[in-house]
């Protein structure tokens, strides 16, 4: 089955692009009005901007309930979320465009979130709950003018659920579910999701307050070894205050705490080979932030900061503990001239800290502009600079200019894209002062992205867009017996396309396609090939359907048995989704059935991916 789905992707994208027969409003407006923001910090409509950004809205959200946000984010185009179909516990790895999670930036309500103790100084997805979240966006290629270190292929844009204008008001969910390898088809239920949120204005002070938990049990980490279960438990809370003190000013604060335990299979001395372990890994992060805003005629100045404390331990042959912290503060200004320019200025100041044998440490203050000029021309500019200030590295300047040409067709436009940017990855506190193989010698990685498109966007609620991305990596961080510079440059290029269609009345048709080739370097797990494909139906305004397909060609993994890299067998997966409201839609109840066919595939080798898998849930909206 597995040869034949290239060409099964094919005959579904042809199939959902015939018959450009009706439209409606609602989608016109959808299509040619929709906005985005996160690739210039302005509220700019998508025919405006030069960048891919990935919209993943609050419908979107509502529409795949039940699920994971690294399940969600990882049916997007160009991006691997590996370990997102094996066992809850199992680390993330995010692989977008060819890289690694250490060339991810990832910012909860437009502040960065980040672990410096973390060997990729990236943020753990596995703490968070999809039911907290509003929207996401996604810019995919070099973002680090705007957002600094790490954005180098991607940033993740996640944005927290804002206060019901309501004085009160409740949302509760739980899922059930099983939770199931391809062997042990048994449909007893595993798999526990709860979340619960109380959210309100009064006059001029706003208030959300939720809490959510998760609990999967049933599989073992490894596979095939006749193991003991490997049981995942997360909570977490969210707290979101709000205050408009005058028509200028207004205050936001937030607060969180998320804490995960888990158990998993490792490999301990003095084999070194995969066993079946009693090993744990428990992981606790609590944030406070605060956004004040000011607003003026034209414009804005806002401050960002946030404070965050980390621990976590592995309990195993190879025990750590990790205590950690960050201060982050960004203080910008936003200006429009004349409805064309629209002006960014700021400064980001980062204290990162982490305990090791002694306590390491490493700041960053970074000055940075950008200009976005959208002219009634068609043409489009948005360029960029940022002087990074490194306390170790000292300071390398980064810059992207990005054009874009737009021309109006049929009340639809054209549009041809490009950009040229420059990324600064620094070493982070583990790769320099860790327990596994620290080098304090590293050097910074220095990235160069170029990419260029085209994009249609008709009237009749039809999208679609292809690119070509090249990526040049100098000393690329690696690990060998210790973290070091590869000794030559890695060059990473790949083709994405992208196409959607929402045409005719309740039916709407999503997918995307990505190649990825990587040159002069070995990427593990990063498939060269993948395809997501999607149909969903409106029966009415209260009942919806979909089924999703994914495919996940040839990759590489490690075999730490032989310490070569072996090739892993392409796989397809199908999913469905099918929900219904009652009560005036204050109830909803739903059901999804993750690999309908039960494929047998492997996503990590030696490790358990899961099977066919089906999870009921309930929304109740007060």
């Amino acid at each position: 089955m597995t040869k034949k789905t290239p060409t099964l992707g094919v005959i579904l994208l042809g199939l959902s692009l015939s018959g450009f027969a009706q439209q409606t409003d609602s989608t016109k407006v959808q299509q040619l009005d929709e906005v985005v923001i996160t690739d210039s910090r302005f509220e700019l409509k998508r025919e405006n901007s030069g960048k891919t950004v990935i919209k993943i809205t609050s419908e979107d959200i509502q529409r795949n309930q039940g699920r994971t946000i690294s399940e969600l984010i990882n049916t997007k185009g160009g991006i691997e979320i590996n370990g997102s179909r094996s066992v809850a516990g199992q680390n993330l790895g995010y692989f977008v465009r060819g890289g690694n999670n250490r060339q991810v930036l990832i910012l909860i309500d437009g502040i960065q979130v980040n672990d410096p103790s973390l060997v990729s100084n990236d943020f753990d997805l596995r703490l968070l709950d999809l039911n907290t979240i509003e929207s996401i966006e996604i810019i995919k290629g070099a973002a680090s003018t705007l957002y600094g270190n790490a954005a180098a292929t991607a940033v993740i844009n996640i944005t927290t659920k804002k206060a019901d204008s309501e004085p009160v008001s409740g949302h509760f969910l739980t899922v059930i579910g099983t939770n199931q390898s391809q062997d042990q088809q048994n449909n007893d239920i595993h798999s526990f999701k709860n979340n619960a949120a109380v959210s309100g204005t009064l006059d001029k002070f706003s208030y959300l307050a939720s809490f959510g938990n998760r609990y999967e049990d049933g599989l073992s980490a490894a596979k095939g070894l006749n193991a003991e279960k490997d049981p995942f438990s997360r909570f977490n809370t969210n707290l979101k205050l709000g205050y408009v003190f005058s028509e200028a000013f207004s205050l936001t604060a937030f607060g969180s705490y998320g804490k995960f335990k888990t158990n998993f299979d490792g490999y301990p001395p003095p084999n070194y080979t995969l066993a079946d372990t009693n090993d744990k890994y428990n992981s606790e992060q609590g944030r406070v932030a605060l956004a004040p805003k000011f607003d003026y005629k034209n414009g804005s100045l806002q401050v960002n900061a946030a404070f965050t404390r980390i621990h976590r331990e592995t309990i195993s042959a190879f025990p750590t503990i990790n205590d950690a912290q960050s201060l982050q503060v960004d203080l910008f200004n936003k200006y429009v001239f004349d409805e064309k320019f629209y002006t960014i200025i700021g400064v980001d100041h980062g204290d990162y800290r982490a305990e090791y044998n002694q306590e390491e440490s490493y700041t960053t203050t970074d000055p940075y502009v950008n200009v976005v000029y959208v002219s009634d021309f068609g043409l489009n500019l948005n360029a960029g600079t940022r002087l990074n200030n490194h306390s170790a590295y000292g300071s390398h300047l980064v810059y992207s200019i990005n054009p874009s040409y737009k021309l109006s067709v049929n009340n639809g436009y054209a549009k041809i894209f490009g950009s040229y940017a420059t990324s600064f990855i620094a070493p982070n506190l583990s790769q320099l002062y860790g327990y596994f193989g620290p080098n304090p010698d590293l050097q910074p990685e220095e990235n160069t992205t170029i990419e260029t498109g085209l994009a249609y966007n008709s009237n009749k609620g039809f999208k679609v867009s292809g690119l070509f991305f090249n990526r040049n990596e100098k000393n690329t961080i690696i690990y060998t017996n210790q973290y070091e510079n590869a000794g030559s440059e890695a060059t990473v290029q790949g083709v994405e396309i992208e196409v959607s269609y929402e045409g005719l009345e309740n039916f709407s048709f999503n997918g995307n396609y990505a190649f990825t080739e990587v040159k002069d370097a070995a990427r593990l797990r990063v498939p060269k090939q993948k395809i997501n494909a999607g149909v969903g139906y409106d029966f009415s305004k209260n009942t919806f359907a979909s089924v999703n397909y994914q495919y996940v060609g040839k990759r590489q993994d490690l075999d730490f048995s032989s310490y070569q890299n072996v090739n892993l067998k392409p796989f397809s997966l199908f999913d469905m989704y099918f929900s219904h409201r009652f009560l005036n839609q204050k109830l909803k109840a739903f059901i999804s059935v993750t690999n309908i066919l039960n494929e047998d595939y492997a996503e990590i080798l030696g490790f358990t991916s899961r099977g066919r898998n089906i999870n009921l849930g309930l929304n109740i909206n007060l």
